[in-house]
């Protein structure tokens, strides 16, 4: 093996470790993951041989392999130079994160020699910073990030250019005018870059695509989307398979499979949701309770490798905006043969589970099955029935009244259960944000959870931890849903933290125990500080992700847990459907779990990766529909309470879940200082103090789109009446 071939694959071995989301592998695993030829696994070996001595890579007691982690002493040594990701800022500057530092690399202005954001860079380390930070330079752009960027055009007589959407970008794109595909000033475009420039020269690019006036409805959600790069039609090929598909299930497809279509059961969603692709039935015998969650058997109809089946892992997830569902398959299916609508036979994958009065498991089965469901409900109904005691509403559905009564009982249990082994609920409100036609939102209040959305929760959380669990012991392959152990180091702070407000935890040799977490909840509730302390303990904690070994969910407290229930919109669930009923037709032979060894670390590691980007781009539609909800709303006066205190000012978070800032600077006749020790803001003349929790009045004063921020402001008369009584 020459040298140079030797080093281009240890570069890929690195690479590789480097990725965010990689977890540990061991020798063979790297193998089917790199696909790694039979003669070439001895080089390969030898490869990883060299890494160690290098000191570039390290393996554990289990022989697994990760990158190499200085140990922390006194003598610790800082490579010369490293390479991350360039984290960008509006201001010049940067950042670099590093896979395994813990902080951030601070990039000064003039070292950042043409880094973009999210470029892969090479840096060297500098010495004698002026900041807390390690500083460095950028001495080589790895690779390129962003090609095309989203922004607002600006014309001049001879030229234009693009001010990019993203905040993080610190230049505005030139734009020739023979170059600008005829755009005006207020166009929402695309830019493609051709030119990344330099310190002195800005970067150059081509439009590609007029998105439309920013001021035109529905402009600003494409902006995000096409910001975000999220593939909005579907192509020839997957259209024309989608054809081919039937509207009706085919007799060909029901040899085989359990007939549940006399089981009474039901749907329970959302009024507005249209992919239904779980059921429930509950039936009380002797004691036990009889539950069936059935979930659509997606996998019948798109098949692995097909057109369809590689759109949807290029997918990952279907994208819920507040206009709009960016869906993972076409609404032929999700919509369509793969929503469990009432009244129509339809495929199903069943996990039916026997579960006692104190909520264990005492047998499980997961089958093919046909089922038809009785009844389409919703929250709202299933609310009434149960919480209102609606008559009314207890009269139209008469003769399921009793199973909801009993799924409420069972789905008590279950929440009991959990909660004793020490599962925690962030039960922060979410969003319901409503829009006329024009796209313009007209309300904005928390989300509805009743008592219905706990039932079914539950009951797909028994569901997934079942399937984990069965296909953990058949030592099969398989995708779970892993939510690893807090950083020690996090924990600590947090304890630090909240010794100010007098709680602590109990840290066992730097392990917590989730129990501790749902201790600190339970004792914060209805507390002025809740809201911050909940804030801070779900920031503490990793994020969860897919992973092919069980490692556990921290959250949950559950020793195994996957995604089962959502196969429509998740293609975990998706893929793991192919492998149950792969093992429940006795297809899953040596070659098959080869196979599956081989895909399921990539398909870990791109649905992570698309879940966050789909979560971004979520949250950011939320943002600016708030801020847009605000503009209208200038001078205002609402009813707040603070939910965060830092130097620069006070967090106001109104009852229909939008927050706001009062700058320090706005806080006008007196001095206000941040009072560290006890988390307040405090007049250093007047003495008056704004706390954790306080109710106060806020008038809002200036809303920025471009930045999604809202500005608060005292009320005048509010002011007034503190320097009367005072």
């Amino acid at each position: 093996m020459n040298k140079e071939n030797n080093e281009k694959k240890k570069k890929k071995i690195l690479d590789l470790m480097q990725e965010p989301l990689y977890v540990p592998m061991k020798e063979k695993e790297l193998v089917i993951l790199m696909q790694v030829r039979k003669d070439s696994r001895e080089e390969f070996k030898a490869c990883l041989d060299e890494l160690l001595s290098e000191k570039k890579i390290e393996i554990s007691k289990r022989g697994k392999y990760t990158l190499y982690e200085e140990k922390s002493s006194k003598n610790t040594v800082i490579p010369e130079s490293l390479t991350g990701t360039f984290i960008s800022h509006q201001k010049g500057f940067g950042f670099v994160v590093v896979d395994g530092m813990e902080q951030d690399l601070f990039i000064p202005e003039d070292k950042v020699h043409g880094a973009f954001h999210l470029d892969i860079v090479q840096v060297s380390l500098l010495k004698g910073g002026q900041g807390k930070r390690q500083e460095a330079e950028v001495i080589q752009i790895v690779s390129r990030s962003l090609t095309q960027i989203v922004g607002t055009y600006e014309k001049n007589k001879s030229y234009g250019f693009v001010i990019p959407d993203n905040s993080k970008m610190s230049k505005d794109i030139f734009v020739p005018a023979e170059r600008s595909k005829g755009a005006v000033t207020g166009h929402k475009v695309v830019v493609e870059i051709t030119d990344y420039g330099n310190l002195n020269r800005k970067p150059e690019g081509k439009i590609i695509e007029i998105l439309g006036h920013e001021n035109d409805p529905g402009v600003d959600i494409m902006s995000i989307i096409k910001g975000y790069d999220l593939p909005m039609e579907f192509g020839e090929k997957v259209l024309n398979q989608v054809e081919r598909i039937s509207d009706e299930i085919l007799e060909g497809d029901l040899p085989g499979r359990k007939d549940f279509r006399d089981m009474k059961m039901v749907t329970i969603d959302g009024e507005d949701a249209k992919d239904l692709d779980d059921a429930v039935s509950l039936t009380v015998q002797d004691g036990f309770y009889y539950l069936g969650v059935h979930i659509a058997d997606v996998a019948n109809y798109v098949q692995e490798n097909s057109a369809l089946d590689r759109e949807a892992l290029k997918r990952g997830t279907s994208v819920y905006l507040v206009d709009r569902v960016i869906p993972m398959l076409p609404h032929k299916l999700s919509n369509g043969i793969c929503s469990l609508n009432e009244g129509v036979d339809r495929l199903a994958l069943s996990c039916m589970m026997t579960i006692d009065n104190q909520g264990n498991l005492v047998d499980s089965q997961i089958v093919e099955s046909v089922i038809c469901v009785d009844k389409r409900m919703t929250y709202t109904a299933v609310s009434q029935i149960l919480e209102e005691k609606n008559e009314e509403t207890r009269a139209t559905y008469h003769d399921l009244v009793p199973m909801f009564e009993q799924m409420a009982e069972l789905a008590a249990i279950l929440r009991k259960k959990r909660h004793k082994r020490g599962s925690i609920d962030f039960d922060f409100p979410e969003s319901k944000i409503l829009l006329n036609k024009a796209g313009e939102p007209i309300e904005i209040k928390p989300y509805d959870r009743n008592l219905a959305t706990k039932i079914i929760e539950d009951f797909m959380l028994v569901a997934n931890e079942t399937v984990a669990q069965t296909f953990y012991w058949m030592e099969l392959p398989f995708l779970y849903r892993t939510h690893d152990n807090p950083d020690p180091e996090k924990i600590m702070k947090l304890n630090t933290f909240i010794h100010n407000f007098g709680y602590s935890l109990k840290v066992n040799k730097e392990v917590i125990h989730p129990k501790e977490l749902q201790k600190l909840l339970e004792k914060t509730e209805g507390t002025p500080e809740e809201a911050l302390i909940s804030r801070l303990t779900l920031r503490s904690m990793k994020q969860a992700k897919y992973t092919v070994e069980a490692t556990g969910h921290f959250g949950l407290s559950a020793t195994y847990y996957s995604h089962f229930t959502s196969p429509i919109r998740r293609y975990p669930d998706l893929q793991i459907h192919r492998i149950i009923k792969e093992y429940i037709r006795g297809r899953m032979k040596d070659e098959r779990i080869v196979h599956y060894k081989e895909i399921l670390p990539v398909v870990a590691l791109q649905s992570s990766k698309l879940e966050r980007k789909a979560e971004e781009a979520e949250r950011e539609t939320i943002k600016l529909k708030k801020v847009q909800y605000m503009e209208s709303r200038i001078g205002e006066i609402f009813d707040g309470v603070i939910s965060g205190i830092t130097t620069w000012g006070i967090y106001v978070e109104l009852p229909n879940t939008i927050e706001g800032l009062i700058h320090v600077s706005a806080l006008s006749g007196d001095y206000y200082y941040y009072d560290e020790q006890n988390y307040e803001m405090v007049g250093q003349a007047t003495g008056k103090t704004f706390k954790l929790g306080e109710k106060v009045q806020v008038q809002v004063k200036d809303c920025d789109r471009f930045m999604r921020t809202i500005d608060f402001v005292l009320p005048k008369q509010e002011e007034t009446l503190w320097n009367q009584q005072n």
